[in-house]
């Protein structure tokens, strides 16, 4: 008989679902068998970046033969969006087309062939209007409104100042500011959007399976967009080939194919193309960021002044989180008295931005963490004692009322200078080569919910049956940061069982309850929570059943893993014996919930406040060397050393592969990712001329983890799949810098730009 597997809190624990995906067994919504009738649906996009909508005609393509139904915007009147104050989008333009590639109409066939011709058969009237692709063009004063509600084109402003910013500067040594540009990005997964809907015309029902990280909130909005009960829709996640962030709203192309399949009261699938996957879009802003920061001689921070202008895209979405979260979280990482931000997010004519991994954090914190880099090297002070002179010590309220009671920091900071070697090495590199510092952090969840209810924030069940099997049913997504091998590590452990005893049910509304998913890092931390809440009652059953065998006490009885005794001479009783005394009353199932403290301890309210606080943040700081050529402008990141604060590494091989993904896919932003436009047309939406780093790129990444057992998190745990991105973007810039003596306030620094500085620098320029 085999060893049962471990649960390994704390070991490395090979992903629960990685055989599934290795092996090709796993299936993704594009690979779900289709029956025979099921319809294929295509899109007709906008040509134009911003028109009235005169006329859509759709008769050719609705007597093509083959054609089951076409649809237009006059077929849903209801708006979406992730957030219940930011609803501007239809799924499918009406009244008017905000951007190039926007849906406007969509045609369910018996073929895919028959579907593209039926495309090309649609034709649009437009008059058009003036269009603006940069958040300056959108701002001008006399910029016509993209939306009639939000008037001079501003999706949301935010202010505030905490302390006398002015005062701080005038206590401070240096006082310096800078202006930093960062482009457009996108998540490029590797799974395309999909959806397949089936509608039971005798039932009035859905089912959707969909690409998504928030299974929830596709079913809110296919209940509202489709005017429908959430009872009778049913949506399942199957494995999901990335998410990144893109997938944490619902996306026009769930509702589109659900409208189609109740139109044609049968079963519609649609899968997008690459380019249109990237049109969807939901990446990270472009931004333009100006930091001043007071500094005195000891490295402390005076004060801190931060202005932050987002091109939102033509809908909101998530834009209105985004520009909150990158004034807010300037707090949290270091010890920050005054602090004056000014954000403002801007609707332009050009694809909705949305969450991207580290969602809101990662611009600001380039700029912050460059411009700090440059004031330590004009005070003569090393960047790492910069930093330690403005250490948080926990636990901590931060005076915008984040709570922090678990701060690892330090022992990173002390982590990456020691492997890096760096008080060895910095400055004493050959030309060309140079070593750059930074820090980062990020939340461990929301503690205010997207959507607001009565719920708890998490809540998971546990079943045993008489088959002595635990199934876990979670709602949380799994979409390949190892969550579901974490949550059953956690109940496992518990139990004292082997991973073999336990499975998770997920990804599906018809048997799981609840859960927000898979954003802002929250589900070691709550999912983790509701689950060990959930086994540790099962336990209390469990030890309640052994006592009543062995006709003892409970507080006498020991849970040896799968051996039950009431003392050290007592042969005790197995796992199946005592299930089987527990199961007498018939399959148990126990749930556990999990809520997070209110959102603020004070009743402190500023402008900006509304993100809801964390119950705990992930730190992490890195140091990265470079090489650069100074003849090709080519930069080659030959090692990032990286140490992250995960409370409790509860299984070390996710925590290190999320952590590494987090630096690669920095160095994306870093080095070469860009979203370009023409004239409002995407001309990167592919994955050849989007350049995202390949495994010939990846540096050697070393991985420290630092375990600061937050209090509250399950075993101490908090997350790790983002906090280490953002230190990656001005770790590089700070290397290049020290490789060839030129600050990179834009991104990305490719060849070609690095060129352009170097050529400016010749000639005498600055």
């Amino acid at each position: 008989m085999n060893a049962p597997l471990e649960s390994g809190i704390g070991g490395y624990v090979p992903m629960v679902d990685g055989p599934e995906k290795v092996s090709g067994r796993a299936r993704y919504t594009a690979d779900l068998a289709v029956r025979p009738g099921t319809l294929v649906a295509r899109l007709y996009r906008s040509p134009y970046a911003h028109a009235e909508i005169l006329e859509v005609d759709v008769s050719q393509a609705t007597r093509l033969p083959g054609v089951r139904a076409v649809i237009t915007g006059a077929d849903c009147d209801r708006t979406f969006g992730v957030l219940p104050i930011a609803r501007s989008e239809h799924p499918l333009a009406r009244g008017k087309v905000r951007y190039r590639g926007e849906p406007v109409a969509a045609v369910a066939a018996v073929d895919d062939a028959t579907a593209k011709a039926a495309i090309a058969l649609i034709r649009m009237k437009v008059r058009e209007l003036p269009a603006y692709f940069s958040a300056a063009e959108a701002l001008a004063p006399d910029a016509l409104p993209i939306h009639e509600r939000k008037r001079g084109n501003i999706e949301r402003e935010v202010r505030f100042e905490i302390g006398d910013v002015a005062q701080a500067f005038a206590e401070a040594d240096l006082v310096q500011e800078g202006t930093y540009h960062c482009p457009e990005v996108c998540q490029n997964q590797m799974e395309m959007h999909a959806a397949l809907v089936d509608y039971d015309a005798e039932a009035d029902r859905l089912t959707v399976h969909a690409t998504t990280q928030t299974p929830h909130y596709i079913h809110l909005m296919m209940a509202h967009v489709l005017e429908l009960p959430m009872s009778k829709i049913r949506v399942i996640k199957p494995h999901v080939g990335g998410g990144f962030g893109a997938r944490t709203e619902t996306l026009n192309v769930e509702l589109i194919a659900a409208l189609l399949a109740r139109k044609t009261r049968g079963r519609v699938r649609l899968v997008v193309t690459r380019e249109e996957t990237f049109l969807t879009h939901r990446g990270r802003p472009e931004s333009h960021i100006r930091v001043k920061i007071g500094l005195r001689r000891d490295g402390r921070i005076t004060g801190v002044e931060c202005d932050c202008i987002q091109r939102g895209g033509a809908h909101s979405g998530y834009g209105i989180v985004t520009i909150l979260y990158a004034g807010s979280l300037l707090y949290g990482l270091y010890d920050l008295k005054h602090v004056n931000y000014h954000g403002v997010r801007a609707l332009t004519n050009t694809p909705p931005c949305g969450a991207f991994r580290g969602h809101g954090t990662v611009n600001v914190r380039f700029a912050f963490e460059s411009l700090l880099d440059r004031m330590a090297e004009q005070l003569g002070l090393d960047p790492l004692s910069v930093r330690r002179a403005n250490l948080l010590v926990p636990p901590t309220f931060t005076d915008n009322d984040l709570m922090v009671n678990s701060y690892g920091l330090p022992e990173c900071i002390d982590w990456v200078e020691r492997r890096s070697g760096w008080r060895e090495r910095r400055g004493r590199l050959p030309r060309g080569q140079g070593l750059g510092f930074a820090c980062s952090h990020y939340v461990s969840g929301a503690s205010k919910a997207v959507n607001p209810g009565s719920e708890p924030n998490a809540t998971v069940k546990v079943r045993l049956d008489h088959d002595g099997s635990v199934a876990v049913l979670s709602g949380a997504a799994e979409i390949g940061q190892g969550s579901t091998t974490v949550i059953a590590q956690t109940v496992a452990e518990v139990l004292g069982l082997g991973l073999d005893r336990v499975h998770v049910i997920s990804g599906d509304s018809d048997l799981v309850p609840t859960d927000n998913g898979s954003y802002s890092s929250r589900v070691t931390f709550q999912v983790g929570n509701a689950a060990l809440d959930a086994a540790r009652q099962l336990k209390t059953i469990l030890l309640n059943a052994a006592a009543r065998r062995l006709e003892t006490r409970v507080e006498n009885v020991e849970c040896l893993g799968e051996h039950y005794r009431a003392g050290a001479q007592d042969t005790g009783l197995s796992f199946d014996e005592v299930a089987a005394e527990a199961l007498r009353g018939g399959t148990i199932v126990v749930t556990g919930t999990y809520t997070t403290i209110p959102e603020s301890h004070g009743g402190k309210k500023y402008l900006g406040a509304a993100i809801g606080g964390t119950m705990a943040f992930s730190y992490s700081a890195q140091v990265v060397q470079v090489s650069v050529d100074e003849d090709t402008g080519v930069v080659n990141v030959e090692k990032v050393w990286v140490a992250h604060d995960c409370g409790k590494a509860l299984n070390r091989l996710t925590v290190e592969g999320q952590v590494q993904g987090s630096v690669w896919m920095g160095m994306g932003q870093a080095m070469s990712e860009e979203m370009g436009y023409h004239e409002g047309l995407m001309v990167a939406a592919n994955m050849l001329d989007y350049r995202v780093p390949t495994i010939f790129d990846s540096p050697d990444i070393e991985v420290g983890i630092v375990e600061s057992n937050d209090p509250h998190g399950p075993f101490g745990a908090k997350e790790a799949g983002e906090g280490s991105l953002a230190a990656l973007l001005p770790a590089l810039a700070n290397a290049v810098h020290d490789a060839i003596g030129i600050r990179f306030d834009a991104l990305p620094m490719t060849p070609d730009r690095i060129l352009a500085a170097i050529e400016k620098r010749r000639r005498g320029h600055a």
